[in-house]
C-alpha cells in the first residue's frame, strides 16, 4: 500500500552534490501555486540549487565520494527516489555496478511505464 498517500505531509528531500549533503524541505504540494512558481531550494552552505531526490532518498556519508558520484550519475540519467512509498526500485549498491545497470536499463527500451506494462502482460 502507498504509505505517502495515506499519511500526513512528508517533507521532500533535496541534495547538494557540491557539498554532498541532503536537506528536508517543505513539499511543493503543501504550498500555494504562486509560491511554488517562485520557489528554488538552495543549499544553505554553498547557495547552489539543490535537486529533488524523493522521499526515500538516504544520503551517504559526506566523505563517501564514490556513493555520491553514483547518486549524481543516477540523477543525471533520470533515476531518483520518487515513489508512492512502495519502493523506488532497484538501484546499484556500488559505483562499479552503475555502468552495467545503465546498460540494462537502456536495453529495456521504452518508458518506465511501457516496461512495466510489458512485465505485467508477459
Amino acid at each position: 500500500m502507498c504509505r505517502y498517500a495515506l499519511s500526513g505531509p512528508y517533507k521532500d528531500i533535496y541534495a547538494c552534490f557540491i557539498c554532498r549533503k541532503s536537506f528536508k524541505q517543505v513539499s511543493r504540494h503543501d504550498l500555494s501555486p504562486e509560491v511554488v512558481a517562485q520557489l528554488e531550494y538552495k543549499c544553505p552552505q554553498c547557495a547552489t540549487s539543490m535537486v529533488s531526490m524523493g522521499h526515500d532518498f538516504q544520503a551517504p556519508k559526506q566523505n563517501d565520494t564514490k556513493q555520491w558520484t553514483k547518486i549524481m550519475m543516477l540523477y543525471r540519467h533520470g533515476y531518483t527516489y520518487h515513489n508512492c512509498g512502495c519502493g523506488a526500485g532497484y538501484r546499484p549498491a556500488e559505483l562499479r555496478q552503475l555502468s552495467e545497470f545503465l546498460e540494462q536499463q537502456e536495453a529495456g527500451k521504452g518508458s518506465v511505464g511501457e516496461r512495466l506494462l510489458q512485465r505485467l502482460t508477459s
